[in-house]
């Protein structure tokens, strides 16, 4: 395992940030890490990279005690923490010579910081001083100080927050890629994101683990025979109306004749919803099943 988490809990005085939480991260995983603001995210992550102390329990970094303060962890670990801190006077590559300097790899700086720029597209931006990049080049260069000595575990906290939506897909590339040879710990408040490129899901809420599944299977958390239909009429129906539609629960109209409603029970309602079109003179321009998303779980278990 390269990470494991074994009972750890953190307090802060009287208050517990961290509640004898335990996990385990493989070789090659990018797991989705998960919770409210406060929930305990960027406690865990600051534990596991050594920067700060549990109060109680373990955790290891392949094999090596994070709390023992080894060199070797630091070599094992790149780490992006939510506020990116850059020198904004220093241009970037020698920015990066800076920060290669930093371990003893085995390979000359010139060689690491060349690989590391292509990898991730700074080639435009790196005779550039830091402070007069873009938000998403100053992230690129966050992620390469992160992977400038080739560590085994990456763990990223917020890494796309503030980027426009071109920025975002190229930074998820950059940590998909990287987490074909690499473990990859991604702290996030964008649920697409998670879909989009992790492999599992960790969700925590008042430092509790509620939830720890891999992405496919994370939707049984919640109930199966919630359904949720989006249905557009060809006119918008009275209100009372809708209600005498055997099994609704609730319902509200999203926009001009475009409607949500919502049951409980296994039965399929859409065939109820259209018979009640039907005897009501009205026309069902179009009628969809929603399924369960991450966002919706993640709802559900911390509130």
């Amino acid at each position: 395992m390269s990470i494991v988490v074994q009972g750890v809990t953190k307090l802060y005085g009287s208050q517990k940030a961290l509640d004898n939480v335990s996990f385990e991260i493989k070789t090659g995983e990018i797991v989705g890490f998960l919770g409210p603001n406060g929930a305990g995210k960027s406690t865990m992550m600051k534990i596991i990279t050594g920067f700060m102390p549990p109060t109680t329990g373990k955790v290891y970094v392949n094999g090596i005690d994070t709390s023992a303060g080894s060199p070797e962890i630091k070599k094992n670990i790149g780490y992006l923490p939510e506020n990116n801190p850059l020198y904004p006077e220093m241009y970037v590559r020698e920015y990066l010579q800076f920060a290669a300097s930093l371990y003893k790899s085995g390979i000359s700086v010139r060689e690491q910081i060349d690989r590391i720029i292509n990898i991730t597209g700074l080639e435009p931006e790196q005779k550039k001083k830091i402070g007069s990049l873009s938000k998403g080049y100053r992230q690129r260069v966050g992620l390469a100080q992160a992977l400038i000595h080739d560590p085994d575990v990456l763990i990223l906290d917020e890494a796309t927050t503030g980027l426009d939506p071109n920025q975002i897909v190229e930074i998820r590339n950059l940590i998909r890629d990287a987490g074909r040879e690499k473990t990859v710990m991604l702290s996030t408040h964008i649920m697409q994101e998670v879909e989009a490129i992790c492999d599992r899901v960790i969700i925590i809420d008042k430092g509790v683990i509620v939830a720890d599944e891999a992405k496919s299977d994370i939707y049984s958390k919640i109930s199966s025979s919630r359904q949720t239909i989006l249905v557009e009429f060809d006119r918008d129906p009275e209100e009372a109306m809708l209600s005498a539609i055997p099994g609704v629960d609730s319902f509200r109209k999203a926009k001009d004749r475009i409607w949500i409603i919502e049951a409980g029970g296994e039965e399929d309602i859409r065939p109820a919803i259209f018979s009640f079109a039907v005897n009501n003179k009205l026309t069902v321009l179009s009628l969809q099943k929603q399924e369960s998303n991450l966002e919706e779980v993640f709802r559900i278990l911390t509130t």
